[in-house]
């Protein structure tokens, strides 16, 4: 197994201090009077006013570019990963740091010239590159980066190099490049079982991100479900728009919240949503995925089909007590979130 180097992203602090506007200074609390005894009163005397001490202003500074040698030398050994070691889990969807501590093995000083950029394999959205703090040869240096976990489910595999200010690639150890490795798992809930559903009124989640729909990966669903049954001898599922409704609000709620489950955002359950859809049922079930980037209508299908995590999945496909369903699919920051919703009616 590789060791997985991941990049700490070490930003340059700028030093500032904050200048407030000088403050109208305050009267004293208890003004000063002389009061004679003779037959007229002296006036009160005016009240004292001391102004606070003013700010001082600090200019503000940079860090400043180490100056090198001509000749140093530049190169870097592995200490430790700090955060998220090899073959880490991380769900689908999630925003992580990932930090390698390395030292400096040459005799250049590093400094915001020198960089940390994404080299090859998986990108998992890093910036384009990360300055280093300032380290002098023999110090070591926790170097960060921002990640998510994207694409699909398995082992994801990113390989950052740290470059110098003529944009060379550093060597580190015997390599040139520093790795992380993480396993994200399927991004599909468990899905329910046949569940009673009982009325009620409907607890849709409240969306207020830019999300989208697409009518033809719907109806690419629809067919590939519809489909598969006639392979197997079973009679086609029914298109119902109630179903649909409360397909459609849950797969918004999952593309808006990034959600990878059966329970709203709003704390909403398969069984509140098809009731509130106005749908008289028996009992409901739902499948749920979602996946960077998006499947197809049949794609989607084909992997419910196939899942050998939750043989629920497919068994909801082929179902017999199931008599019609609804589809839902939202899009939103590169992710399309499915859900199929099986319903049978009283």
């Amino acid at each position: 197994m590789k060791k997985n180097l991941q990049v700490t992203c070490i930003f340059l602090m700028l030093m500032t201090s904050a200048c407030g506007a000088p403050q109208a200074p305050p009267e004293t609390d208890s003004p000063t009077q002389t009061v004679t005894h003779a037959a007229t009163a002296s006036p009160p005397a005016t009240a004292t006013e001391t102004p606070p001490p003013q700010p001082s202003i600090t200019p503000t500074l940079e860090t400043p570019i180490p100056t090198n040698t001509v000749d140093c030398t530049n190169s870097a050994a592995f200490v430790a990963d700090v955060t998220i070691p090899d073959n880490s889990e991380i769900p689908l969807g999630t925003a992580f740091t990932k930090t390698w501590r390395i030292k400096n093995t040459g005799t250049c000083i590093w400094g915001p010239d020198y960089t940390l950029s994404h080299y090859s394999g998986d990108r998992m959205l890093a910036q384009p590159s990360v300055p280093l703090d300032v380290t002098f040869p023999d110090q070591t240096l926790d170097v960060s980066i921002e990640l998510r976990a994207l694409g699909a489910a398995g082992t994801q595999q990113g390989y950052f190099v740290i470059k110098n200010p003529a944009g060379l690639i550093m060597k580190i150890d015997n390599d040139s490049r520093l790795w992380v490795v993480i396993n994200v798992p399927s991004a599909v809930a468990q899905s329910t079982v046949g569940i009673p559903v009982t009325g009620g009124e409907g607890n849709f989640a409240t969306v207020t991100c830019a999300f989208s729909t697409d009518a033809v990966k719907i109806a690419e669903a629809v067919t590939a479900i519809n489909a598969y049954r006639a392979q197997n001898g079973l009679p086609a599922y029914t298109f119902n728009d109630q179903l649909s409704k409360a397909a459609t609000a849950h797969a918004n709620d999952m593309a808006c919240n990034k959600l990878f489950g059966h329970n709203g955002s709003n704390g909403s359950t398969p069984t509140t949503r098809v009731a509130g859809s106005g749908y008289i049922a028996a009992s409901a079930t739902e499948n749920v995925y979602g996946n960077y980037p998006p499947l197809s209508g049949k794609e989607v299908v084909d992997w419910w089909k196939n899942d050998k995590v939750d043989l629920r999945h497919n068994q909801n496909l082929l179902s017999t007590t199931y008599t019609e369903i609804g589809v839902g699919y939202s899009f939103f920051d590169n992710f399309g979130y499915y859900v199929l919703v099986f319903g049978v009616p009283k």
